[in-house]
């Protein structure tokens, strides 16, 4: 009989070893100021950090960061030029924009870039107007020209399940989808100072508004189907410069709500039926210009907990 409860005890062990998820971390990268990377837990608290060199590098802002694969992070600390660092901070690799692949002499600067599957980094030139393709040796191997006109000076950029390029403008408003080859295949214009979208699993198009101080859902039609606009219904939540976004395996949208001021959250999480559900307001660690975070996953979380713990 003991042999009996033995299996039943550990299998009920095992089941509840396997439901057990990872705890949520947060990736933010705060300037205006902070000029600080950080790895927070679910409620805020810092566990990882580093100082960036802000201003004094003639960087105002930063615009995008990545948690890689690897577990190093990819971010920018001039408008120019991108690191690849260890959560040791030692500075893996590097890639300035201004000095490389035909760009000396040219005004550019970088708001959005992405380490692809295959190793290689995609960087959107503002300014420049093209998206580029390098290899780690700072290789040139695949490039595109933006459409002329605003559309050329881009905020946030992601890339959809198709492999196509979402960028974002502020000026005229308006997100352009290209394909690999440049080629416009959709857009929709928004008229607000635009930041950030992604693509949907439904195939519809998620939209943080930036100065329109919304967060919009638009289908292929370009129709609205849900918005959040102002203030997040029977809450105290005001939107301001909404920027980053993601979207989770339930079907929940994580915002970032910059500029919103110390009694906003920067980030936050909401319910297809407009429920927040998490907030991420660390005033005090990000001030008041959180523009880009990543929300990790369970794989993510746990992997960066274990390099945090080796280092120690």
């Amino acid at each position: 009989m003991k042999k009996i409860y033995l299996i039943i005890a550990t299998a009920i062990f095992s089941l509840t070893t396997l439901t057990v998820k990872a705890e949520r971390l947060v990736l933010v990268g705060a300037s205006y100021g902070k000029n600080i990377l950080a790895i927070c837990d679910a409620k805020g608290a810092p566990i990882w950090q580093h100082k960036t060199a802000g201003p004094q590098r003639g960087h105002t802002g930063h615009h995008d960061v990545h948690l890689l694969a690897n577990g190093n992070i990819l971010f920018h600390d001039t408008w120019t030029t991108l690191k690849e660092i260890t959560l040791d901070k030692k500075v893996v690799w590097e890639y300035d924009c201004a000095k490389s692949n035909g760009n000396q002499g040219k005004r550019v600067d970088v708001h959005a870039f992405a380490r692809l599957p295959n190793g290689n980094t995609a960087i959107v030139e503002s300014s420049v107007g093209r998206i580029i393709e390098v290899d780690q040796a700072g290789k040139l191997v695949h490039q595109f020209p933006l459409k002329k006109g605003g559309t050329q000076s881009t905020r946030w950029v992601r890339q959809t399940p198709k492999g196509n390029w979402l960028v974002c403008s502020e000026n005229p408003g308006v997100v352009t989808e290209y394909d690999r080859e440049g080629n416009v295949v959709w857009d929709y214009l928004i008229k607000t100072r635009v930041y950030g979208a992604i693509r949907l699993k439904n195939g519809n198009t998620l939209i943080g508004s930036g100065s329109g101080n919304s967060i919009v859902e638009v289908n292929p039609e370009k129709e609205v189907v849900w918005e959040v606009k102002g203030q997040v219904p029977a809450t105290e939540i005001k939107l301001k410069w909404m920027t980053c976004l993601q979207e989770q395996e339930n079907g929940n949208y994580i915002a970032g709500n910059c500029h919103a001021g110390p009694d906003n959250p920067q980030i936050f999480e909401i319910t297809k039926d407009k429920k927040v559900v998490w907030e991420f307001n660390e005033y005090e660690l990000v001030g008041n210009g959180l523009a880009c975070w990543q929300v990790l996953d369970d794989k993510q979380s746990t992997m960066v907990r274990k390099k945090l713990a080796a280092l120690k």
